[in-house]
């Protein structure tokens, strides 16, 4: 069942999606060689509580961590470990928080010093197909005209779309429906309504589309290991056009990159 929320409810919805965007910004300037996923998960774990937050992965589903940290070929759901990063690994740290009532979900993918110019640019169109992939998000569309924008995109520059990991709904449940996949057909899917809230998230491959998870039970790879990307927004659909209720703002000021997103209003 999909959960509308009113102007109230979205409100709230910023402020915990906020909040993740705060962590993920803290976290930008200590993603560095020499630093381990699970410092980055011990900081992000004292940083969310500081905020009067409470972690949003931290035993959900039992997984054991407040975040996900996916290193190279990790698609998703990697968990914090304390094998240093290295100068030219990527690493998509997917973020959740809890609070008053609300989650905010998003995640964003880090280089590591200086990174190969094919994996920079598979970076570069996944964090592009998300934009894409959001600007999709309006009355009168649907479900799988997001998804169609993010792989017509994406495969046009020859990555591979990943089929078995989808964005949601987002609410009072970390995950609602619908199911929100980076692949489709125009016109396919869940009507878009107003006051729908989503976690629009392309996580898009190097090479194969195809994925397998590994013996922890939660990291999935890519079946050729070759690199992934994962970049992801709390979008509402407000008055017909999406709002972004996140933003990459708090890392671009720590990396002193240039606010250059697109503007939904």
């Amino acid at each position: 069942m999909i959960v509308l929320k009113n102007a109230e409810e979205i409100e709230r919805m910023r402020v915990s999606a906020q909040m993740v965007s705060k962590t993920l910004g803290m976290l930008a300037s200590e993603v560095k060689p020499g630093v381990t996923p699970l410092r980055l998960d011990q900081l992000a774990e004292a940083f969310i509580r500081d905020m009067g937050g409470v972690p949003g992965f931290l035993g959900m589903y039992g997984f054991p961590n407040s975040l996900c940290t996916s290193l190279n070929e990790q698609v998703v759901h990697g968990i914090p470990n304390d094998r240093p990063l290295e100068e030219g690994d990527i690493i998509s740290i997917d973020c959740g928080v809890l609070y008053d009532e609300y989650y905010g979900d998003h995640a964003y993918t880090f280089e590591v010093g200086e990174v190969a110019p094919e994996t920079k640019q598979l970076l570069e169109v996944t964090k592009a197909s998300l934009y894409i992939g959001i600007e999709a998000m309006k009355r009168g569309n649907r479900v799988g005209d997001i998804g169609y924008a993010i792989q017509r995109h994406c495969e046009s520059h020859g990555y591979g779309v990943v089929r078995e990991l989808v964005g949601h709904g987002l609410g009072k449940k970390l995950h609602e429906d619908p199911q929100v996949p980076n692949y489709g057909k125009r016109g396919s899917g869940k009507l878009l309504q107003d006051g729908m809230v989503l976690a629009i998230e392309p996580m898009i491959n190097l090479g194969t589309h195809r994925v397998r998870q590994l013996n922890d039970g939660w990291s999935i790879i890519t079946g050729d290991k070759k690199p992934s990307a994962h970049f992801e927004h709390d979008v509402a659909l407000v008055d017909g056009r999406p709002v972004v209720l996140s933003t990459f703002d708090y890392i671009y000021e720590a990396l002193g990159l240039p606010k250059n997103d697109p503007v939904f209003v």
